[in-house]
């Protein structure tokens, strides 16, 4: 009998240390995963909240002309986007980024700049903003599978949804004269280096 216990003493000492790294293993697992998924609802935030803020510009500008019910439709839709990540920072305790207030400013004046420079111009805007965006969902899209396809189900839902969406404002600006923007190569250039800038601060600060 003795012999019986002293043999189950370091088993249960072992069963208990091997129970603790399993809990730490968790605990790291679960910690990773809330920051990976507070990065993405951040950055997703900052940049839905600045593509309105693009449209409020061009609608400022081009409202009454006849590109005015088009930019309208692509900000309702961008309006949409912005409640649902309000929503889903607030059910997972996520800060916004800090750079809100310099996204405000700057995006109004992107979108508004550009229309000053006619409707292609503000088709370019668009189409450089939204396929950086949908490219960025893709490889949030992408991180996410590759992490835990089944515990971030509904965000994978959310985010497909919102990409398609991005691409087919894309489409909308090609199909609306984007490429025929004065400098349009290096129009598109210039913006799309801004916002993956803007996309990379607002994902840490």
């Amino acid at each position: 009998m003795e012999r019986v216990v002293a043999r189950s003493g370091p088993l249960l000492a072992r069963g208990a240390v091997l129970g603790w790294q399993l809990l730490q293993r968790r605990a790291l697992g679960s910690r990773a995963q809330r920051q990976l998924l507070g990065r993405i609802l951040r950055v997703d935030h900052a940049g839905e909240f600045g593509a309105i803020r693009i449209y409020a510009g061009q609608m400022a500008v081009l409202g009454g002309s006849a590109a005015g019910p088009l930019i309208q439709q692509m900000w309702d839709q961008e309006k949409e986007h912005l409640e649902k990540f309000n929503e889903l920072i607030v059910d997972h305790r996520v800060r916004p980024t800090l750079l809100m207030p310099i996204w405000n400013v700057a995006g109004f004046m992107l979108g508004a700049g550009t229309a000053l420079l006619g409707k292609e111009s503000a088709m370019a805007c668009t189409v450089a903003v939204e396929e950086t965006i949908s490219q960025h969902y893709n490889n949030q899209i992408r991180v996410l599978m590759e992490d835990d396809p089944e515990r971030h189900k509904d965000l994978l839902e959310v985010l497909r949804k919102f990409r398609d969406e991005e691409v087919e404002h894309h489409d909308t600006g090609l199909a609306h004269g984007a490429e025929m923007a004065p400098a349009y190569s290096l129009l598109k250039n210039v913006i799309q280096a801004g916002c993956k800038a803007a996309i990379y601060i607002s994902e840490r600060i």
